[in-house]
Parts: C-alpha cells; sequence; structure tokens
C-alpha cells in the first residue's frame, strides 16, 4: 500500500513538475511578447516626443508674438487716446479764441459804428448850428 501511495505522489509530483516548466515557458513567451512590444512602443513614441517637443517650441514662440502684437496695440491705442485728447484740448482753444475774436471783432465794429454816429452827428451839428 506504501508503494501505491508513493507511486501516486511521483506521478502527482511529476505532473506538478511538468506544469510548472508548462507556466514557465509560458510566462518566458510572454515576457518576450512583452519586451518586443515595450521596444516597438518606445520607437513610435520617440518621434512623437520629439514632435511635441517642436509643436510646444512653437506655440511657446506663437504665444510670444502674441504678446507682442498685444503690447503693440496697447502703445497704439495710448497713442491714439493722447491724440484724441489733444485734438480736444486744440479744439477747445480754436473755440475759445474764435470767440475771442468774434467778441473783439463785434465790439470793434459797435465802436466803429458808435464812432461814426458820433462824428457823423457832430459834422450835422456844426453845419446846422452855423
Amino acid at each position: 500500500m506504501n508503494q501505491i501511495w508513493f507511486a501516486l505522489m511521483t506521478i502527482a509530483f511529476l505532473i506538478v513538475v511538468c506544469f510548472l516548466i508548462y507556466v514557465l515557458l509560458e510566462l518566458r513567451k510572454s515576457a518576450r511578447a512583452l519586451t518586443d512590444f515595450l521596444r516597438r512602443t518606445e520607437d513610435s513614441l520617440k518621434p512623437a516626443l520629439d514632435e511635441l517637443r517642436q509643436t510646444l517650441k512653437s506655440m511657446r514662440k506663437v504665444s510670444d508674438d502674441v504678446n507682442s502684437v498685444t503690447e503693440d496695440i496697447r502703445l497704439i491705442s495710448g497713442s491714439a487716446r493722447d491724440i484724441g485728447q489733444n485734438f480736444g484740448k486744440v479744439s477747445a482753444f480754436l473755440n475759445e479764441v474764435s470767440s475771442d475774436a468774434v467778441i473783439k471783432v463785434s465790439g470793434l465794429r459797435v465802436g466803429i459804428r458808435t464812432a461814426l454816429e458820433v462824428l457823423i452827428k457832430n459834422l450835422f451839428l456844426k453845419k446846422g448850428g452855423s
């Protein structure tokens, strides 16, 4: 009976050993397949990463260009605002000068008219009184 148990245990041990050998061979195949997959993936990722770096550099350059253009537009709008304010000041000054000139011309006209009226009255009064 001991021999039967020994024979069964030996057969079971051989089956386990064969199973473990099969599992190890499959693990080896899987490891090779995984290594090949990782190598191919790495080879295909290198160009993609290089392209991504170039794209990021280009986007950074575009962003810097947009920032400089934005700054230029701010300067232009500030200059346009200053020009508008200066035009407003010039317009106010011209309105003031023209209104002063109109007042002076009106005063001069009234003065000349009054002087002429006084001169005409004096001429007629002297003629009429003599």
